[in-house]
């Protein structure tokens, strides 16, 4: 029992190490990030359930979720490396300039491609992902201030490069049930006044001539 411990311990270690090497890093980083956008998807459908807001499980929508996951997890692998060559160094000052240009920069970034990224899953048109776009990315965006300056310290400070996707995720696990939330509300379109006095006298015309 106990030689099967340490192989098993053995494999691990060796499995941990090749995943997070720079051969595989990138592909690490994207089932990271496919694995856990879609785990906070399920979630975030379970919970919707419980509350009778939608009827069953879609899974066209976690796979919606997991192809949005890719993308941001695809950027980010690239992003932090540019960050680390553009600002090298931990010092508190560093820290603090990652953080920020990270929220500045990166953060609107990732929620866009999140919309982009479903819009084309979901066959919308360009219009259509725009109108999500407008209407949903101040909520997100709002979100990110209050999660993620805090987290990305601990991930600027301490933390390997090869490991900050994972850090990523991982914390972010509670924000992907909160954007999914989001994302997958339907938008509740208003009329302008033009419009309405538009389909109001196209009404009365309907009525007069009928």
């Amino acid at each position: 029992m106990l030689n099967l411990l340490r192989k098993l311990k053995y494999l691990s270690n060796n499995l941990i190490k090749v995943s997070f090497s720079d051969k595989f890093l990138l592909t690490t980083n994207c089932l990271i990030s496919v694995s856990l956008s879609s785990v906070g998807d399920i979630i975030e459908q379970n919970l919707e359930i419980y509350r009778k807001e939608i009827e069953k499980y879609d899974i066209i929508r976690s796979r919606n979720m997991a192809a949005s996951g890719l993308t941001v997890g695809v950027f980010c692998h690239f992003w932090y490396k540019v960050l680390d060559n553009r600002l090298p160094g931990r010092t508190f000052k560093i820290v603090v300039k990652k953080v920020l240009v990270d929220q500045m920069i990166a953060s609107p970034i990732v929620i866009s491609l999140f919309f982009v990224t479903l819009g084309l899953m979901k066959r919308e048109s360009m219009n259509e992902t725009m109108i999500e776009i407008r209407e949903k990315f101040l909520r997100l965006y709002k979100a990110e201030w209050v999660v993620w300056p805090t987290a990305q310290v601990v991930n600027f400070w301490i933390l390997p490069l090869k490991y900050r996707v994972l850090y990523d995720n991982t914390i972010s696990l509670g924000y992907d049930v909160y954007t999914s939330m989001v994302i997958n509300e339907p938008i509740q379109h208003k009329e302008s006044p033009q419009m309405t006095i538009i389909n109001k006298d196209h009404n009365q015309l309907m009525q007069s001539s009928s």
